[in-house]
């Protein structure tokens, strides 16, 4: 378990950096899994989210074995980058930040990974700590907490990790984190431990429980360590989740015919809700899930070891129902952008600048968009005040 996080540029600094009116932003998270984009455009007291990008590149498949980045993995994520490069260019983007984490974090050879984006891609990765990133996330994700409720349980189910905050909150200031824990179990990570199903002969339930019980083993000492369980008793405890995993939960639920992230950002998803999906999912085979419209063959391989870790945590903490974000890591860090907030290097000599002391967009003329669909609509609007 880790305590609060801190560390800040000082506020006059904050007003000098933040973003102005109309200035083009961009925050880019490339996970062990996926790699996502947002691109905003600041106005006079938030952002607006104009362009997106998601892509499901698996950088980090088979690192928690190899402890190594595989060529295939780097090939893939590479060309998804030069997509990004390219959607950056075209919007006019003047202040950026791309972070890099878990998968990174572990792989042996991500020296040459980086490098070999700054080259191809022109986009300099900042590879983020496990706290670094749990911060960002929960930032992201603040505009949902109830600030009625004292107290917070908010994580983040990656694809090499999965990060956990406790957090306060009082009338009128920022929720403040007391506590975060990551833990090396994302969806990626326990699917290659594990496999993406039963083998012929293993009774499948049995097969989703053991999944439960290590991620449960792995969590204990942050249990006992904020010992939330009073507090839970009294109604004093809020949970918010943000990662593929609950937002497809939510989907499911919602009975969508296909993903609609305006449906599913700030949904409310009931642990009985939980339970019930997550077990017909193990019930049936990755043929069988990839029916599923909000699943679908990319994801059915790794949806159940998602399931698994966020039971654990439903098991651990039984608030009963959680609030459901379609954000995280670019929210908090486009968040940090815009007030002025991000580290050093955003700002400084690491990065190339252009005449008004913002950093130069990465270029890739001969890049292209290939028609992903955003995860998010222009029409988003994130306000100062939400964070």
């Amino acid at each position: 378990m880790n305590g609060a996080l801190s560390g800040s540029p000082a506020p006059a600094l904050w007003r000098t950096r933040a973003a102005k009116p109309g200035q083009i932003m961009a925050a880019l998270d490339l996970g062990t899994n996926n790699c996502r984009l947002l691109i905003a455009r600041q106005g006079a007291s938030g952002y607006q989210v104009i362009d997106a990008f998601s892509r499901i590149v698996r950088l980090g498949e088979g690192v928690s074995q190899s402890g190594r980045l595989s060529p295939e993995a780097m090939d893939r994520t590479v060309e998804a980058l030069k997509i990004c490069a390219a959607k950056m260019e075209r919007r006019g983007v003047s202040l950026a930040r791309a972070v890099a984490t878990e998968a990174c974090r572990r792989a042996e050879n991500c020296g040459g990974f980086v490098d070999r984006v700054r080259e191809e891609a022109g986009i300099a990765l900042d590879i983020i700590t496990s706290g670094e990133e749990a911060d960002l996330a929960f930032k992201g994700c603040t505009p949902l907490l109830d600030r009625n409720v004292a107290q917070a349980i908010v994580f983040d189910i990656g694809g090499g990790s999965t990060e956990l905050g406790w957090l306060r909150l009082k009338a009128g200031r920022p929720p403040h984190m007391v506590a975060w824990h990551s833990m090396p179990f994302g969806v990626v990570s326990l699917t290659e431990e594990f496999g993406a199903e039963a083998a012929e002969g293993d009774n499948p339930m049995a097969f989703y429980r053991r999944m439960v019980d290590k991620v449960a083993a792995e969590l204990d000492p942050f249990r006992r360590a904020i010992g939330a369980g009073r507090l839970i008793s009294e109604g004093a405890v809020q949970m918010l989740g943000t990662s593929g995993t609950v937002t497809t939960l939510a989907g499911i639920q919602l009975g969508l015919a296909r993903y609609e992230r305006s449906l599913v950002d700030g949904s409310f998803l009931r642990f009985g809700d939980v339970e019930r999906i997550s077990s017909d999912l193990a019930r049936r085979d990755c043929r069988g899930r990839a029916t599923l419209p909000c699943i679908g063959i990319e994801r059915a391989d790794l949806v159940l070891s998602g399931c698994a870790i966020l039971s654990a945590i439903c098991k651990i903490w039984p608030v009963g129902t959680l609030r459901v974000a379609d954000r995280g890591v670019r929210e908090g860090i486009l968040m940090s952008l815009m007030t002025g907030t991000a580290p050093d290097t955003v700002y400084g000599d690491d990065a190339e600048m252009d005449e008004t002391n913002n950093p130069v967009p990465p270029r890739d003329p001969g890049a292209h968009d290939r028609g992903e669909t955003a995860s998010h609509t222009p029409a988003d609007l994130i306000a100062a005040s939400d964070f």
